[in-house]
């Protein structure tokens, strides 16, 4: 059988690689018997069964998939907090760590017919203890695809530093996907960054539309930005919004912005937007008990909502979060934000799949590698 794999690095954080690999996991397996994944060195992780400690994003493959590859493969290597510190320390021996990345990716590519290994951040991320991206990608003999943020001058000195660090391994870069590209930009980039890509022979395997749906934060990863948790409204904790508004306007106007689908933003003390809030809810059950305001809020301030409200809003199974800050700073971190794709938020992982799986030329990527 003439197994191929491909390692999946990004040019900087936040450019959407976990997304894109989503896809492209999706539209292989429609191609191949077998498809494997694994991330060789994690940072985010998460305890699973038996103490076993995991990369985030390989429990949300692993979910999604359903591969028969054990955890431990897919997932070899770990950086907790504090790990750099006991590398420079002489506690960590990085021989065992590149034996254990070794090991595993023998193990998956041995029962799958195309293996997807998946990068942590720029090819740069783990250089100070000898594992980053392009070293990684060395040692395992694999080609590289990068994945940028989609435009045109910047992403392409993005890939030049990306390309020159993995060039500097004897890593072969072998294509690129550019992400987030805004739909009235999008057949311009892909004709100048088609003509960038030729003076380094390399294709451009995609050019994935920007869908604002696939950064829109839940209510679970409110919890996790201000370190609570929902007081309400629990079976909804992975809504998303459609808006989010800070309300501090007299109540006369605020009763003209109740629209469904918002998150709204107001100190814990204005029990009458709160009041407001739920009044158009259940109006909307009277009409139609089908029908649901799909609403959320962020209550702020020094003083938590108080327990009768919390009572109501919990009738009405509306998410609600108890934020000690002020209303302007809780806007300006959910602002800030960038939410990252879980395991549970399957609504996300569909519209990930669908949007980045139709724009990737899978014909060339199957035809970049073979076996080594």
């Amino acid at each position: 059988m003439n197994k191929k794999s491909l390692f999946i690095a990004a040019t900087g954080q936040h450019v959407g690689k976990t997304t894109t690999c989503l896809g492209l996991i999706s539209g292989l397996k429609k191609r191949y018997e077998r498809v494997g994944f694994m991330k060789p060195v994690g940072q985010e992780h998460v305890e699973m069964d038996k103490g076993i400690h995991v990369d985030k994003d390989v429990v949300l493959f692993k979910h999604h998939f359903q591969p028969q590859d054990h955890y431990k493969h897919m997932s070899p290597v770990l950086f907790p907090r504090g790990f750099t510190r006991d590398y420079l320390d002489g506690k960590v021996d990085q021989k065992d760590l590149r034996e254990q990345i070794v090991k595993s990716y023998a193990s998956i590519r041995m029962q799958n017919s195309f293996v997807i290994v998946e990068g942590t951040g720029h090819t740069g991320v783990g250089s100070i203890v000898g594992l980053n991206n392009a070293q990684i990608a060395s040692l395992l003999n694999l080609d590289v695809i990068l994945v940028a943020s989609g435009g045109l001058g910047s992403s392409f000195d993005e890939l030049m530093l990306n390309k020159t660090q993995c060039e500097s391994y004897g890593v072969n870069v072998a294509g690129v996907i550019l992400n987030k590209v805004h739909q009235e930009k999008r057949d311009m980039i892909i004709d100048y960054m088609t003509k960038a890509l030729k003076s380094w022979g390399i294709p451009l395997l995609g050019c994935i539309p920007y869908d604002i749906f696939l950064s829109t934060p839940t209510m679970r990863d409110f919890e996790q930005l201000f370190d609570s948790k929902l007081m309400s409204g629990q079976d909804h904790l992975y809504r998303h919004f459609q808006h989010n508004r800070l309300v501090a306007t007299s109540i006369d106007n605020y009763r003209n912005l109740v629209t469904p689908s918002q998150l709204i933003i107001t100190p814990a003390s204005r029990e009458d937007i709160i009041l407001t809030t739920l009044s158009k809810y259940w109006d909307m059950q009277a009409s139609s008990p089908k029908k649901d305001l799909e609403a959320g809020m962020i209550l702020t301030g020094s003083t938590p909502p108080d327990p009768q409200v919390v009572e109501q809003l919990k009738k009405a199974r509306i998410p609600m979060i108890y934020a000690p800050v002020s209303s302007y700073t809780a806007m300006k971190m959910i602002t800030s934000f960038t939410a990252k794709i879980r395991a549970e938020d399957v609504e996300k992982i569909k519209e990930a799949v669908d949007i980045v799986e139709s724009h990737i030329d899978f014909e060339t990527l199957s035809s970049l590698c073979g076996e080594k």
